[in-house]
């Protein structure tokens, strides 16, 4: 069985001063989407930075990383419409209009950490129409299980089309805790054929990976979501963070998706996968899920003591 591997280069909050390998401009952007690739991620979350490496919603900076990204490789450009808390939402919404395979969703407005990411359900309906208008994919950005409900009435309203397609977002401060207990919560929840995949912060993204892996998800690696390799350790760019989380996937004895395959997965719009069976479902694994689970919670244990 395959998953997908996602690679999230930048994020919207670190800078060069946190870790002097994050990719900000559009080149250092597809650089790193290039060898993420070559290492075996199939999609590439992207955020954008300005010229001073703040969040931007910028059409002709997007335009030209999108440009170089597809110069470089064929991986499978999901572009982020949450772009950073000081953007304002109409701004991030126009994103879409670049028309990449994929593009976030964020369904709900909330605290995040000392600020407040805006997300009105107004803007967020108009959103949901016009991605399904431009044949864009939704990544559904859930961070508290609220969220999830907000996702199933877009659904009920005709928004959104399935298999829908989320990410569980867990250790910011203002959603969930990174804890196993929150991930299960969230998996028993999801609606029949769901595809899903972790976004864990911090030291929990590796542990929360392997059990997200574990149980039937799909994994995303990147500076996004860590700058560390280690404890105390700062990565060298994203290709570590990448190979550890294909190595991980590896040793679960699950196969890594191409492009090619991810389209069909996820069913993109457009592709060759469009109205293919669902993606991996958790609760058919049996004992071996258990297992995995099982050794996937002791290595968060391990790893959140130490």
């Amino acid at each position: 069985m395959s998953v997908v591997i996602t690679v999230a280069p930048t994020g919207p909050i670190a800078t060069k001063a946190d870790n002097p390998s994050l990719p900000t401009t559009p080149e250092e952007i597809a650089a790193a989407a290039e060898e993420a690739h070559r290492l075996g991620a199939s999609v590439v979350h992207v955020h954008l930075r300005d010229e001073q490496q703040r969040p931007t919603a910028d059409l002709g900076i997007a335009r030209r990383a999108m440009e170089l990204i597809s110069e470089r490789c064929p991986i499978l450009i999901q572009l982020s419409t949450g772009v950073g808390l000081s953007v304002p939402f109409e701004g991030r919404e126009r994103l879409v209009e670049l028309r990449p395979r994929m593009a976030t969703l964020n369904p709900c407005s909330m605290s995040f950490g000392e600020g407040e990411f805006r997300n009105p359900p107004a803007g967020v309906r108009r959103l949901a129409a016009r991605m399904r208008e431009l044949g864009v994919k939704p990544e559904l950005e859930i961070y508290d299980t609220g969220h999830l409900d907000a996702c199933l009435r877009l659904l009920d309203e005709g928004l959104l089309d399935e298999p829908l397609q989320f990410s569980m977002v867990l250790g910011v401060r203002g959603g969930m805790a990174a804890t196993p207990d929150n991930l299960l919560t969230m998996v028993r929840r999801l609606p029949p054929g769901a595809i899903w995949q972790v976004i864990a912060v911090g030291r929990a993204s590796l542990p929360l990976t392997a059990i997200g892996l574990a149980l039937g998800g799909n994994a995303r690696a990147g500076m996004e979501d860590t700058l560390h390799l280690g404890k105390g350790k700062l990565t060298d760019g994203n290709a570590p963070l990448v190979d550890r989380a294909v190595q991980l996937a590896h040793d679960l004895n699950l196969e890594v998706a191409g492009a090619e395959e991810t389209e069909k997965l996820l069913q993109l719009p457009g592709g060759s996968g469009h109205k293919e069976g669902p993606g991996r479902r958790w609760d058919g694994r049996g004992r071996s899920t258990y297992l995995l689970l099982r050794y996937a919670v002791l290595v968060e244990l391990a790893v959140l003591r130490s």
